[in-house]
């Protein structure tokens, strides 16, 4: 704290809830092991006060931040651009500055490739993949995957018209993609053919730790790798129900990385100490 003063860069996430992020842990472990002057906080914003907390970003001169759930997509009205990445997303997860224009893009996708490839280098040469949920998450890991060129995604959801717009966006991108929910006849067969499976849903996530995914757990085998975005807890009920039939498992601490280090490098412009902040994490949690 005695680094602290009057030209200390501030950064932020904004999200609701956000109590249990490990952002601050992650990014303030990589500004002291650079020596770079700047701290990261956790700032939870009311569902309806986002568009003052962008004010006060720019009032504030916040250098730069993160956004999670629920403004990954509400936020970019708000914002002077996005990227194309984030426009073909449609959802913004980073904001920094370029000159005087704040901008958003969105890191998650490509964070969850390199996170998953570490996992399983032969990933995308898998059939396909079921995901679930719809959301901002949803759609930065289904595009990330198929300009990557995975052939089929299966988008399970109850909102079918937020789920339509994701399908609608990846068959556009040359991906077989299809809408189902959850009491769909098929799932049980998809998910038996096809074997990586990637929750986005917050079921799960602290502090809701029972949230479960209303799937047949018999489904999954040694043949799955089951994802799940949350990394806190490290291993929710639904990496518990896949691991106890003989599935891989990955949690989202990998992606949070991997997103976390395309992040420092836009606001910071130098690289991030990627082992600093992997090896950060793992001790808070």
């Amino acid at each position: 704290m005695e680094q602290i003063n009057g030209t200390t860069k501030v950064y932020m996430i904004l999200g609701q809830p956000i109590a249990h992020t490990l952002s601050p842990a992650m990014y303030n472990a990589a500004f002291t092991a650079l020596g770079y002057n700047g701290v990261y906080v956790a700032c939870a914003v009311p569902e309806n006060g986002l568009a003052e907390a962008v004010q006060g970003i720019r009032a504030l001169g916040i250098r730069g931040g993160n956004v999670t759930i629920p403004f990954k997509e509400k936020i970019i009205p708000y914002l002077d651009g996005i990227t194309p990445e984030a426009k073909l997303i449609g959802a913004v997860n980073t904001f920094y500055w370029e000159q005087d224009k704040l901008i958003g893009t969105n890191t998650d996708g490509a964070g969850f490739l390199t996170a998953l490839q570490k996992v399983e280098p032969d990933a995308l040469k898998l059939p396909g993949a079921v995901i679930l949920g719809a959301g901002g998450a949803a759609r930065a890991v289904a595009v990330a995957l198929a300009l990557s060129g995975l052939k089929e995604i299966y988008i399970v959801n109850r909102d079918k018209g937020r789920a339509a717009n994701l399908v609608e966006t990846l068959t556009a991108l040359g991906c077989f993609a299809q809408v189902l929910d959850w009491e769909s006849p098929s799932l049980a067969e998809i998910i038996s053919r096809i074997p990586l499976l990637i929750n986005t849903t917050p079921l799960g996530m602290a502090p809701f730790y029972q949230g479960l995914p209303p799937l047949d757990y018999n489904l999954l085998s040694s043949r799955h790798l089951v994802a799940d975005l949350i990394y806190k807890p490290a291993e929710t009920l639904l990496l518990q129900k896949a691991r106890a039939q003989g599935a891989r498992i990955m949690n989202g601490l990998g992606m949070l990385l991997e997103q976390g280090v395309l992040s420092f490098r836009l606001w910071s412009g130098q690289e991030a100490p990627t082992t600093v902040m992997e090896k950060e994490l793992g001790r808070w949690l």
